[in-house]
């Protein structure tokens, strides 16, 4: 009763508030935006390409090695639901300002790691700062006009998108001349410049905040999964197309550095750029949704996640099956998961950061668990195993969507 009470103070705070601050989001900030978004959420995904490396470093069994990616992805969930929620509660800009500089600490523990027990504590701890990111879309959403609201989510998710990708690709390339290690470092030091930026670039004064305290904040997390039942489809939708998202690069980088591919770090990475279209297509997909297509998109984007598997199945015929491939997924992938943020956002203003936060709690459940389940997979059925476990999971999530489409029959 204590937390229904809450949860109404909080949407009739939010809702006084409502209409502040709509003139829209200036181009320059939801590029700054972008761009921080995409350092913060790299730093989850550096290890992808280097894991046959840590492995070898601290003895880890390639089988147990996706045990990297998860605990990570684990922080990330913490973080998500201990941290995201603050963003309704405190001032945005020291919030962020304040994980940056503690997140650009959790990269030099990773760097200087003497052991795996340190090093998989430490990417924990990144993980759980890197939710930085999903504080800032809440931000660009609330500073957005309603009318543009999909764009600039589209806008910022872009940043994030290109930031996985990218990942790969640096984290490959930075490795083969300096080793994993001066990844992280390297990392921290442009995460604690980011720190700098965003303080001085992000607005000093905002709406007022609601008077509750932080118990009662994170339970009414918990209330609007209960009353919202749009946030239960999406959020499980989320984690199904991060789980089929990491099946795919969790395990890559063990076939590609195999014989009789013998690619380097660098090589590896560069797979990642072919994932750019999908970072590409976000402003597209949410201005879809603003147009009230936001089904239509997710359709479309399921199906294409299941379908991409048969040429990804082919890369040992020709990598470029592999590319075509990566392609398709994260045009897919980033399609519905722009659209999901978009729809949610708009049910309730006044909770962006808990609706926010909830939501990707999901898409890190499924992210962890697809990169476990992917390298265990593929030591016990090699790669034909680990593409049947990615379309299975693309055609679960078609048929999930195809049976609660009347939750989002207005939409």
């Amino acid at each position: 009763m204590n937390l229904q009470l809450q949860s109404a103070d909080l949407r009739q705070t939010g809702e006084a508030v409502k209409g502040q601050g709509k003139a829209g989001l200036p181009r320059l900030t939801a590029l700054i935006f972008a761009v921080a978004c995409g350092l913060s959420v790299a730093n989850v995904y550096f290890a992808h390409p280097l894991l046959d490396a840590i492995a070898r470093d601290f003895a880890i069994a390639p089988a147990s090695v996706g045990i990297v990616v998860t605990v990570t992805q684990i922080g990330y969930a913490l973080g998500l639901f201990f941290i995201v929620p603050l963003g309704d509660l405190f001032d945005r800009r020291r919030l962020v300002a304040t994980q940056a500089v503690l997140s650009a600490l959790g990269l030099v523990l990773v760097g200087l790691s003497p052991s795996a027990a340190v090093l998989l504590a430490s990417l924990a701890a990144v993980g759980l700062l890197a939710v930085v990111v999903q504080v800032l879309v809440a931000y660009a959403a609330d500073l957005a006009a309603p009318a543009e609201r999909g764009r600039a989510v589209g806008t910022v998710t872009s940043g994030v998108i290109l930031g996985i990708l990218l990942a790969r690709f640096a984290s490959g390339l930075v490795a083969d001349f300096a080793g994993w290690r001066s990844v992280y470092l390297a990392s921290a030091v442009l995460t604690l410049a980011m720190a700098v930026i965003l303080f001085r670039v992000l607005p000093r004064h905002e709406a007022a905040r609601p008077r509750t305290s932080y118990v009662r904040l994170l339970g009414s997390v918990l209330l609007l999964f209960i009353g919202e039942p749009l946030l239960r489809v999406r959020a499980v939708l989320a984690m199904l197309i991060f789980a089929s998202f990491n099946v795919l690069w969790a395990p890559l980088v063990l076939p590609l550095a195999a014989p009789p591919f013998s690619l380097s770090h660098t090589e590896i990475g560069l797979f990642g750029l072919a994932g750019v279209a999908g970072a590409l297509g976000a402003r597209w997909t949410g201005t879809l949704v603003d147009r009230g297509q936001g089904q239509l998109v997710t359709g479309f984007g399921l199906l294409l996640m299941a379908a991409a598997w048969l040429p990804i199945a082919f890369m040992g015929t020709s990598l470029w099956l592999l590319v075509l491939g990566i392609v398709m997924l994260d045009l897919a992938i980033q399609a519905v998961h722009v659209t999901n943020q978009s729809l949610i956002f708009a049910r309730r203003p006044d909770a962006r950061s808990r609706l926010v936060g909830g939501y990707m709690i999901f898409y890190s459940l499924g992210s962890a668990l697809g990169s476990i389940a992917s390298t265990m997979t593929y030591a016990a059925w090699g790669w034909t195993g680990v593409c049947l476990l990615g379309a299975g999971i693309g055609l679960a999530a078609l048929a999930f969507w195809a049976a609660t489409l009347r939750v989002g029959r207005w939409l």
